[in-house]
């Protein structure tokens, strides 16, 4: 019979999605335990849904409509509020969540009990790691850091700081996508004789299939030919300087008359629409929907500079993934993306809050090709030798079975 690996996750997330098809083509058995409700099952052997900290509230967001080729004399309004009430929103999540823990770990725990995994792996620490801290210590517990656990989350209020001490505290393993995480979990409580991975949270790329997503879909028939072309893959996020991107745009053109800004998953989405339509930048910016990966991949091959600007962060998938794609990387100046990008060697690292500087980044990018091919060559070979599926999935079949091997569990 093989091992058997209980997850904690956020089972709508393609992150989380891909980890579980990834343990499954490693041939481990798979249940999960999701932190949100899901519309569509998961080929999983056992499926539960623990909403913590309010997440079932959340599970569904509302669609906003699409506004293409007018005005909207609303968006401004609902940009502010947007703007007003998310940072209200998160603050009574990390003042209140952690209160719904213990009532959920009473039910982990029985779950636990009940189909008894080899191992239990929480891929987030808020609140999925936080949940799991309590379970009984004959099972491993392995805990993966998301890019904001430590550097947004964990600090944001005393609770949350507790209970990222807790989870780190019991953990057995841990498990990033950046070095920097793993010395910040030492200074949370994680013990240093205890092992460490470091691998793409995703689970690897694969680099095959992305370069053959090239051809799966006619750009050409929407895009202008022979024009730059600047795509923006991180939607609207809290820790995104959306707004660092979209005033960088008019002093872009100032150079590249002909630039046009795409930027998947911000259709209709009023924060979006407000910038375009505040800086007078609608017949450059495209807000596209959310793209199925191998459109996002074409895109990404169609373009010559992908941007990044957060404030926190671990490595973004889209990040290996335009890399991968030859696509120019642009992004925020924080630890976690120096482990990558080498500026003026494979992509350029701006402050975050300076749209000045992402712009004389873009018109740097796109008017150096020689620089652009440069990277491209050393992106590419970044891939293969640190992220490339085949190859990260080697690496976290032998993370696990030295748990699998270790009888004091059991």
């Amino acid at each position: 019979m093989s091992n058997h690996i209980l997850v904690i996750a956020d089972g709508r997330s393609p992150i989380t999605q891909n980890w579980i098809t990834m343990l499954q083509a490693l041939g481990y058995q798979v249940s999960l335990v999701s932190t949100y409700p899901l519309e569509n099952p998961l080929d999983v052997t056992h499926a539960f849904t623990l909403p913590v900290a309010f997440s079932g509230a959340g599970s569904t967001e509302k669609k906003q409509s699409v506004v293409k080729n007018k005005k909207n004399p609303d968006s401004g309004i609902k940009s502010k509020i947007i703007q007003t009430f998310r940072p209200m929103i998160m603050k009574i999540r990390y003042l209140l969540g952690p209160l719904t823990i213990p009532k959920y770990q009473a039910k982990l725990n029985q779950i636990i009990s009940e189909i008894k995994p080899d191992i239990v792996h929480a891929l987030r620490i808020p609140f999925e790691g936080m949940l799991a801290s309590s379970i009984p210590e004959k099972y491993p517990l392995l805990v993966s850091i998301w890019g904001n656990d430590l550097t947004l989350h964990a600090p944001a209020t005393k609770n949350m700081s507790v209970w990222t001490r807790k989870i780190l505290t019991r953990a057995n393993g841990l498990l990033a996508d950046v070095q920097r995480d793993i010395t910040l979990a030492y200074q949370w409580g994680f013990d240093q004789q205890k092992p460490t991975l470091v691998v793409p949270g995703g689970g690897g790329i694969r680099l095959e299939k992305i370069l053959q997503s090239k051809f799966s879909h006619d750009w050409d028939n929407v895009l202008p030919s022979n024009v730059p072309i600047v795509v923006n893959p991180r939607g609207i996020r809290a820790y995104a300087r959306t707004d660092v991107f979209f005033q960088a745009i008019p002093n872009v053109l100032k150079h590249l008359p002909d630039a046009v800004f795409l930027c998947p998953a911000m259709e209709g989405k009023a924060e979006a629409i407000h910038w375009v339509e505040r800086l007078g930048i609608k017949n450059h910016v495209r807000l596209l929907p959310s793209l199925p990966q191998n459109k996002l991949w074409s895109l990404f091959q169609k373009s010559q500079i992908s941007t990044s600007i957060t404030m926190h962060d671990g490595t973004p998938n889209t990040l290996l993934e335009a890399m991968a794609c030859g696509c120019f990387p642009i992004a925020g100046d924080i630890d976690s993306l120096r482990e990558w990008i080498t500026p003026g060697l494979n992509g350029f690292l701006v402050p975050p809050a300076d749209p000045n500087a992402l712009a004389e980044a873009i018109v740097s990018a796109y008017q150096n090709s020689e620089l652009r091919k440069n990277a491209a060559d050393l992106n590419k070979k970044e891939i293969q030798s640190r992220a490339e599926a085949e190859r990260v999935r080697s690496q976290i079949k032998t993370f696990y079975a030295q748990f699998f091997r270790d009888q004091s569990f059991n």
